[in-house]
């Protein structure tokens, strides 16, 4: 009796593996082949200095899958990036807003198809020195008030009375930035910014500004905010409903208003007929919802990013 029991434990085996080996359901083994398949070629990606974080990421993560793909990341500002993008310099391009009308004729005028793909949420970031005690709340009025060019030297005493009668120091993304264009037309309402402010496309510079200078204030995407939240004092912004600081909470609820914004990048469609860009491109948008909260941002919703992958197969 156990020896028929052993013959027909083997004979179920073998019928198991054999079924395996004749490739017992496609859908599997199409995804083992696809997992194993190493591709090849270069990828150019340009743009938004608050993209970088997460694109390069994703970058890391791919790598280790496919060593022979090589992505070049470069952070030249979301103006930057659509001036290479347009003349064919690259296949991505990363942006802290949306494309500018100009921006899509000139493609147009290039024959240039492209696809916009949202990857995060960012809440622009507000920050001063650490040692600065007397501001724990700014208005959208206040921003502007500092930030705004009128020929005069601004002192904190000149923002709220009470504080001290001491020149502001201003640091802020520079004019091919994303960040710069949006807290323009927010806060600014596309006025000159203040000539004494100092403008880099390194966030890092920003950053170094505000945390060397006890009066000095800047502003950058939130992911900077949190790599540096130990050096560096978050203000909390009065939209009109009382002051909030932003946090991944407020800032997916779109209460950190009007400073919340999406993050995007664009990809060229013809870029898209290459296997390695296809399959880079949807390992981004797999990969972007974790990458982009370990890197600082805030995910979108699940449906935001099954949006992108089916503008990709549209595509394709």
């Amino acid at each position: 009796m156990k020896s028929l029991k052993r013959l027909g434990s083997v004979a179920m085996i073998g019928a198991v593996l054999t079924l395996a080996a004749c490739g017992g359901t496609g859908a599997n083994n199409a995804n083992s082949d696809s997992a194993e398949k190493q591709l090849e070629g270069q990828i150019k990606v340009d743009g938004s200095s608050t993209v970088y974080p997460i694109m390069e990421a994703v970058v890391e993560e791919y790598q280790a899958e496919q060593p022979k793909v090589k992505v070049s990341v470069a952070s030249s500002g979301t103006g930057g990036g659509f001036k290479s993008f347009i003349a064919g310099e690259t296949d991505l391009s990363n942006a802290s807003r949306p494309i500018k009308d100009e921006e899509k004729a000139q493609l147009e005028e290039k024959g240039i198809d492209y696809t916009e793909l949202r990857l995060a949420y960012d809440g622009l970031s507000v920050v001063v020195n650490k040692e600065n005690t007397w501001v724990d709340h700014l208005t959208l009025d206040e921003l502007k008030k500092i930030w705004l060019e009128d020929g005069k030297t601004k002192k904190w005493s000149d923002i709220r009375e009470g504080w001290p009668a001491e020149e502001i120091k201003m640091y802020s993304p520079g004019t091919d930035s994303g960040t710069f264009d949006y807290f323009d037309e927010v806060i600014l309402e596309e006025q000159p910014i203040n000539e004494k402010a100092t403008l880099s496309e390194d966030d890092n510079v920003l950053v170094q500004g505000v945390t060397g200078d006890k009066n000095a204030i800047g502003y950058f995407g939130y992911a900077y905010y949190a790599e540096n939240k130990d050096k560096l004092k978050v203000v909390p912004i009065d939209g009109g409903n009382g002051p909030v600081e932003p946090t991944n909470e407020t800032v997916e609820s779109g209460e950190y208003a009007p400073l919340s914004r999406p993050l995007f990048t664009y990809v060229k469609n013809e870029s898209l007929k290459k296997e390695e860009v296809q399959d880079f491109v949807e390992f981004t948008i797999d990969q972007a919802a974790a990458l982009s909260e370990d890197v600082g941002y805030v995910k979108l919703p699940d449906e935001e990013y099954k949006k992108d992958l089916e503008a990709i197969k549209a595509v394709k």
